[in-house]
């Protein structure tokens, strides 16, 4: 609701791990897993980030769109942050809850233990290889060109077939 009443919404998507009201509309999206406690690469997403949401039924997928290096480095910067209870109800409830995905059931334990930052999703990694092919497509183009320019300079621009061609007054 603050997106939209911001007059946001054509322009901003609310992402969350969490779960948000019925009173929100525009492009939102809740319950992303794994979570940003135990690691999930929510956990890794840094205001100014692009993000690429691909919404389409056959693909639904959320693209972190950093550089393999930039990613690697929060991944290994990350730490769980603490948890907001360290007692009672809700602390026993964090401790026994599964995630989103898992049905947030509590019929099986789900301890918190040691957890890392999650890797890079498929989507980007597709994505990445993909520019790094056209990437070397263009430089191939580009020194393809260099070499014909090369050639001319080489060769020189005159040959005793040519024929000149004077603009007309």
């Amino acid at each position: 609701s603050a997106i939209m009443g911001a007059g946001l919404g054509d322009c901003v998507a609310l992402l969350t791990d969490g779960r948000f009201s019925g009173g929100s509309h525009g492009f939102c999206i809740g319950h992303i897993t794994p979570e940003a406690q135990v690691g999930g690469p929510i956990a890794l997403v840094k205001n100014g980030d692009p993000i690429r949401i691909d919404a389409r039924p056959a693909q639904r997928t959320i693209d972190l769109l950093i550089s393999d290096e930039e990613w690697e480095k929060r991944r290994q910067e990350w730490s769980p942050p603490p948890l907001r209870v360290d007692q009672g109800t809700l602390f026993k409830y964090i401790q026994t809850v599964a995630t989103a995905s898992e049905g947030c059931v509590t019929d099986e334990v789900n301890k918190v233990g040691n957890v890392k930052a999650a890797t890079k999703t498929p989507a980007v990694a597709e994505l990445e290889s993909r520019i790094a092919a056209l990437e070397a497509e263009l430089r191939a183009r580009d020194d393809d060109l260099e070499h014909a320019r090369t050639a001319v300079a080489v060769g020189g621009a005159h040959s005793a077939n040519a024929t000149t061609v004077e603009p007309s007054p």
